[in-house]
């Protein structure tokens, strides 16, 4: 019995552990986001980087993220007698869940891992110990562009994604469904009000800010060499889709609560 408990208590030991360092980098990111001389010419090469592996995915993701939302929510209106509100619907659920969702995907599958990669290659060739050395804090100096690079690209991924597949709903829905266009665009003001951009906007934001402190927290702390480089790059993948689920679910919560529903 005894031992049963010692060997589930070492891995929940070194996971809280590894929750609290994660968020001690967290905060000392934030910290240093403020200090001065800020990065410019890394966060913006960070930020191109991020947004070429990034874009083409997201828009090839969202069509069919969009024709599924207005399809099954066409369907489901359709047999509740209210035809007349799907467009209303399958814009809220694209831009409300949808489209932070992919952003979120997006952003920890294909630039979280290439930052993990980079700063784990770094960390096994002595780069950061180098810069310690010298003086340089690798955080500012690395860890705080590439965060707000992601932060930054996540927001504006969320916008072409909501665009995109709000048009692969309308489409779908259109020819597919037999609605009608005007119906579709004259059902959005019925429901949809500015807070639903917002709160998509806001989910974005922090999937970016969550999604490059995990990385570079991988990043910087791999295990064994090359071999630990590739493991860090996986688990910061994972670690980062288990938390954004998560921070998904409160972050709707609190706005459903906060936010009154237009014409409750």
């Amino acid at each position: 019995m005894n031992s049963t408990l010692a060997r589930l208590r070492t891995p929940l030991e070194s996971g809280f552990a590894q929750a609290g360092n994660i968020f001690a980098l967290l905060l000392d990111v934030l910290r240093k986001t403020f200090r001065r001389p800020f990065e410019w010419r890394e966060f913006i090469e960070q930020s191109w980087f991020i947004a070429s592996v990034s874009i083409l995915p997201s828009a090839l993701v969202a069509i069919p993220f969009g024709a599924v939302v207005a399809l099954q929510t066409g369907s489901l209106i359709k047999q509740l007698g209210a035809e007349s509100f799907t467009g209303a619907t399958s814009v809220l659920a694209t831009v409300q869940q949808a489209a932070p969702v992919v952003t979120a995907l997006i952003i920890a599958g294909a630039a979280g891992s290439a930052v993990a990669a980079d700063l784990g290659s770094r960390t096994i060739r002595e780069e950061i110990d180098a810069m310690e050395v010298l003086g340089i804090d690798p955080v500012r100096k690395l860890v705080v562009p590439r965060v707000l690079g992601m932060m930054l690209v996540a927001l504006l991924l969320n916008g072409l994604v909501s665009v995109v597949g709000i048009a692969g709903g309308y489409f779908f829905n259109v020819l597919l469904q037999g609605g009608t266009p005007g119906a579709y665009l004259a059902s959005f003001s019925a429901l949809a009000q500015l807070p639903d951009l917002w709160i998509g906007e806001i989910k974005a934001a922090v999937f970016g800010l969550l999604a490059g402190v995990i990385a570079a927290y991988k990043g910087l702390h791999p295990k064994g060499g090359p071999k630990g480089v590739g493991d860090a790059v996986n688990q910061s993948v994972v670690i980062t889709f288990m938390v954004l689920f998560f921070v998904n679910l409160i972050l709707t919560m609190v706005y459903l609560q906060v936010v009154p529903a237009k014409g409750a």
